[in-house]
């Protein structure tokens, strides 16, 4: 009796040691993801001096709100935001669209080429070809006269990720009933009614994660609009806008003003994912165990 006790006692330790030594792992990895945002955020009030001294010190001397102001003036925030929604907008709608059937087609058709157009997909989701591909992007814009606006942006960034999506959708679906495909068609309705009346309300959780998703991606996209926005100002989003403000400075970088400029914009992401949170958490772990 008394060594099963000990034992009992033993594992109990350990165990409180495990959860203690996860816990303050999992503390050292926010802190280390949440610095570069909190120095941005703390450093849009600081002197511009301040900043170009650098230090280890994340907290201003003197806290300083006329950089937001200032940055605001500067730049044309209300341009920049309509653009920055209307390409994140554009990307969250292209991507919910593609993934949404494509992952549908892969989980409930066999046809030929399956498994190679799977396999590729999910090569892709480890393969970014980055600036490689950039150049040859702009050319392929500029011979369908899409350079001019914001549509090729959005069709080449709602792109890039379409093979993550997909693989989300794809693992949601093995999670939902085949039975339930098999009766909607027994009723009369065809392979994409059952799609839209029974699959797609079904998928509302996996497709508000590639939603949320998808929206930041098109959000904090910058290189894209960057070379596609070069001789045209007015449809450079928040990313390209901001990052102007460095410049803004008499001679010296203006960091404090671009960094007031960040903060600005990451709160509207901020905010929706605060709302959507309980969505994307939702989506996420719904397609994580199948049965």
């Amino acid at each position: 009796m008394f060594k099963k006790e000990s034992s009992g006692e033993v594992m109990s330790t350990s165990t409180h040691v495990a959860r203690f030594i996860l816990f303050l792992f999992m503390l050292i990895v926010a802190l280390l993801t949440l610095y570069p945002v909190l120095y941005v955020v703390f450093g849009s009030f600081k002197e511009n001096g301040e900043l170009l001294i650098g230090g280890i010190n994340m907290f201003p001397k003197v806290w300083i709100v006329d950089n937001f102001i200032e940055a605001w003036q500067k730049a044309d925030f209300s341009v920049y935001t309509i653009n920055s929604v209307i390409i994140a907008v554009g990307v969250m709608i292209l991507s919910l669209i593609s993934s949404g059937m494509a992952g549908y087609v892969l989980s409930r058709r066999n046809f030929k080429g399956k498994k190679l157009i799977y396999g590729l997909l999910m090569a892709f989701m480890f393969i970014n070809v980055g600036s490689v591909s950039l150049r040859p992007l702009f050319e392929l814009a500029i011979s369908l006269h899409l350079n001019t606006s914001l549509f090729s942006v959005i069709f080449i960034s709602a792109g890039t990720a379409q093979a993550t999506y997909i693989f989300l959708v794809d693992s949601y679906m093995k999670t939902l009933p085949k039975e339930l495909d098999e009766a909607a068609t027994i009723d009369g309705c065809t392979f994409f009614q059952v799609y839209i009346h029974i699959i797609l309300p079904l998928l509302r959780p996996i497709l508000a994660t590639v939603a949320l998703l998808s929206f930041r991606g098109g959000w904090n996209e910058y290189i894209l609009p960057l070379v596609f926005t070069m001789t045209d100002q007015a449809k450079r989003p928040l990313t390209v806008g901001v990052t102007m403000l460095k410049n803004s400075g008499d001679g010296a970088a203006a960091w404090n003003i671009m960094f007031a400029g960040a903060t600005i914009a990451i709160i509207p992401i901020l905010l929706i994912y605060i709302v959507a949170s309980k969505y994307f958490i939702e989506g996420l772990t719904g397609g994580a165990v199948k049965g």
